[in-house]
């Protein structure tokens, strides 16, 4: 057996919110969860970063940490790491086999496929003996099968806009109240900025709830310049290697950005001003624990964010010899900061982009298409993806003077004609995460 072949029966359930399966599956496997803390992520987007922030600043404070998340880009062993390192897929089988043995042959309620994987990761991680495991909300929150632990040592919302608004609710009032679910009693509570309408109901639900509560500000830029009149770069030289004290440089950029957080200075590896946020939420995060108990010095801090990877999320990459940005950008929000991101690089920007049938397909045209803008549109594999024809009739009535609107029957086709026609332009692949990880694994 291989995880698709054990995991492909459960696929047909779909998307199916609720607690009772994963409470039941839970139970009959000793109920794993309950042996390991966790820090809970939900948001509508940033939630992968703040979790890879996390989990790498925990491993450098020397704590054996879980981190679960999802979907994955190529292989499934992603979703389940132990310090930053993805599970075996021997492991993952047997895991499987485990869970799949404690689901009754005749139930009539059948878990979903994510409900497997997830108790897999819950009984990987109490198996492992983690000391903490970082888990990222799949869908919303409320009924997720991650809201599972009554007592999480921390619980974050790294953002909140409109998305799988079938499921969660079409205002961002419902969609809050979604994410506002896995707040707990008396549990510390990480809130990064909200729109007023969404903050309002986490801030009633904190209130409930008596949560001791962080509103988090985004960090400040802070000019590498700066670091030898502040006196910091000896000391950052001591606490961490001048490699991660070097992430990649930003395209058409001199130097990386750096970051100051309530006085902690450290350079940010993942692009884009949204990194502000989703950085210092990880830090108040750590503050948190750290007035729990937990030991985490401000060298593990700064040299944990510098280390940190996050694959297809304001990646460069290269193609045939030939630049490439990729982004998932699948909600408008998400591509708000794809947009702000290549504005600072004063390029033409060509878009090769497959979005799945169920987004919004208009509002993240509107955030990301510009005059003079080349697009090329291509089915998402192996997923309900909407139509190139079809966006590319959206993308034309939301932005008329586009320079060139075409459609192609694969992402190599796509690519091939960016490539050739664009060769003073930004390329940036982008719409889908699915779309993303079929590039990365091909």
């Amino acid at each position: 057996m291989n995880i698709n072949s054990l995991l492909q029966p459960y696929q047909r359930f779909g998307v199916h919110l609720g607690l009772e399966r994963i409470q039941r599956l839970l139970e009959a496997l000793g109920n794993p969860h309950q042996r390991v803390p966790i820090i809970h992520v939900a948001g509508s987007n940033g939630k992968g970063s703040v979790c890879a922030y996390l989990s790498s600043v925990l491993s450098e404070a020397g704590y054996r940490v879980g981190r679960y998340t999802s979907p994955h880009l190529i292989d499934w062993t992603e979703r389940i790491c132990i310090n930053q390192h993805p599970i075996s897929t021997a492991e993952l089988v047997k895991l499987l086999e485990q869970v799949q043995a404690a689901i009754p042959p005749d139930t009539e309620d059948s878990p979903t496929q994510f409900e497997v994987i997830t108790a897999a990761a819950w009984l990987y991680f109490a198996q492992k003996q983690v000391d903490i495991a970082v888990i990222e909300v799949g869908l919303g929150g409320r009924l997720d099968a991650t809201n599972v632990c009554d007592q999480p040592l921390a619980t974050i919302i790294t953002s909140i806009s409109r998305e799988h608004w079938q499921v969660l609710g079409s205002t961002l009032s419902q969609i809050a109240t979604e994410k506002a679910g896995i707040l707990k009693s008396n549990c510390p509570a990480i809130i990064a900025p909200l729109p007023p309408e969404a903050k309002a109901v986490v801030q009633s639900r904190i209130e409930q709830l008596n949560c001791p509560v962080t509103w988090v500000e985004p960090a400040k830029e802070f000019n590498r310049q700066n670091l030898f009149r502040a006196g910091f770069e000896q000391r950052l030289s001591s606490i961490a290697t001048p490699k991660s004290l070097n992430p990649p440089l930003h395209q058409n950029s001199d130097a990386p950005l750096w970051a100051n957080y309530q006085g902690i200075i450290y350079p940010l590896p993942l692009l884009g001003e949204i990194q502000l946020t989703n950085s210092a939420v990880a830090i108040a995060t750590c503050q948190s624990l750290i007035h729990q108990g937990w030991h985490i010095p401000d060298s593990a801090i700064v040299s944990g964010i510098a280390k940190t990877q996050w694959l297809g999320r304001l990646q460069w990459t290269k193609w045939h010899n030939h630049p490439l940005l990729v982004d998932g950008a699948h909600n408008p929000a998400a591509a708000t900061g794809l947009r702000e991101y290549v504005d600072r690089l004063n390029t033409p920007i060509t878009w090769v982009m497959g979005i799945l049938s169920t987004k919004e397909h208009e509002g993240i045209f509107r955030a990301l298409l510009r005059s003079r803008d080349r697009v090329y549109l291509v089915p998402v594999p192996d997923h309900s993806s909407a139509e190139p024809e079809e966006l590319a009739a959206i993308a034309r009535s939301v932005c008329p003077t586009l320079t060139d609107c075409h459609t192609y029957p694969n992402l190599e086709a796509g690519l091939q004609a960016a490539t050739a026609t664009a060769s003073d332009s930004t390329i940036v692949l982008c719409g889908s995460l699915y779309l993303v990880g079929y590039f990365l694994g091909s």
